[in-house]
């Protein structure tokens, strides 16, 4: 079994998710706040020596065109800052407006308040990514 952790990153706030390859279900697990634009390392450190994951999936996000936008290169640091750091192999996946996703099915479907959709949107973004991650990779087997 792998576990993984997966990770909606923003310059504010950082989404996680758990979830592992043999249920194939990602859970929303928590949101990660940015103070003054500086990563929440603590808390990640906390959520890894917790949850032990062997894979961490970073959402990454491209425009239309399949090129990078302004936060790529934020995405691509933080991803290679979290391999460094927690010696765990770190893939990238793209997010494809899981954000967008996210806000959609909390406040439209859900029905929750702008107040607590700030605050779960990115876990549920994180979700996503790790739940598309997980089904891919049991299409592949």
């Amino acid at each position: 079994m792998t576990v993984c952790l997966g990770f909606d990153y923003g310059v504010k706030k950082i989404g996680v998710a758990v979830g592992d390859t043999e249920t194939n279900i990602a859970n929303a697990l928590t949101t990660v706040r940015a103070i003054n634009q500086k990563t929440g390392w603590a808390e990640i450190t906390t959520l890894i020596e917790t949850w032990k994951p062997t894979k961490m999936i970073v959402g990454i996000s491209h425009q239309d065109n399949g090129e990078g936008n302004e936060v790529t290169p934020k995405m691509e640091r933080f991803s290679r800052q979290l391999e460094g750091r927690y010696q765990c192999p770190v893939e990238l996946f793209d997010e494809a407006l899981t954000t967008f996703e996210a806000k959609q099915l909390l406040f439209d479907e859900v029905q929750v308040s702008a107040s607590k959709l700030w605050e779960v949107q990115d876990q549920l973004a994180a979700q996503l990514i790790l739940q598309s991650w997980l089904n891919t990779q049991q299409q592949g087997k």
